[in-house]
């Protein structure tokens, strides 16, 4: 039986704020890859002026390491979504040992999310997109997103993909703010 400890290949450590420096441990699963601390370093320098107290969601948080980031950096509170009840409660496990109890996870598909769960009423300042890589619905991923109603006027949302993308196929309203590639992952910021 393999073993089930967590060993310095799923941990990564939180790169800013109040957090820094501390290590978040994730679980093995397939298409779970943490975004990188050098991605994390550009993406929190893009928001600097808007993660303050902002309300955010962790679509697909994997690792939580974005929705921890941004609670590190002052969010105000992040909604995490994960479909892999292993990694929704590794990221459990996480907030409550960095005592964060401004983070939620709710264990569902985001798709299904999106479409039965985003009514709620909460709307996000921040969005943080990160789908599997090998999943080929991304823009209707993003459609869902916009049409979710849960994006404040103005939202910031970012992106994270293995290729380029077309701007005729996003969101009517959604402009591109800024754009980088990091090896084979190409990674956005917009705003809706």
């Amino acid at each position: 039986m393999k073993n089930q400890r967590t060993d310095k290949r799923n941990s990564i450590r939180i790169i800013g704020g109040v957090l820094r420096s501390r290590n978040i441990s994730f679980p093995d699963g397939e298409g779970l890859r943490p975004t990188a601390d050098r991605i994390r370093e550009t993406l929190f320098n893009w928001l600097q002026d808007c993660i303050r107290a902002s309300v955010c969601l962790d679509l697909f948080a994997g690792s939580g390491a974005l929705g921890i980031e941004a609670l590190s950096r002052g969010a105000k509170q992040v909604l995490f979504i994960e479909r892999n009840a292993v990694a929704a409660a590794a990221i459990n496990k996480n907030l409550q040992q960095l005592e964060q109890a401004a983070g939620t996870v709710i264990t569902a598909e985001a798709t299904q999310w999106l479409t039965d769960g985003a009514d709620n009423g909460t709307q996000f300042d921040i969005v943080f997109l990160d789908p599997p890589f090998n999943e080929d619905n991304h823009y209707q991923i993003y459609a869902n997103l916009d049409k979710s109603k849960c994006l404040k006027r103005g939202c910031k949302i970012y992106i994270e993909s293995p290729d380029n993308l077309d701007d005729a196929m996003m969101p009517g309203d959604w402009q591109r703010l800024k754009q980088k590639r990091a090896g084979q992952v190409h990674f956005f910021l917009f705003e809706a």
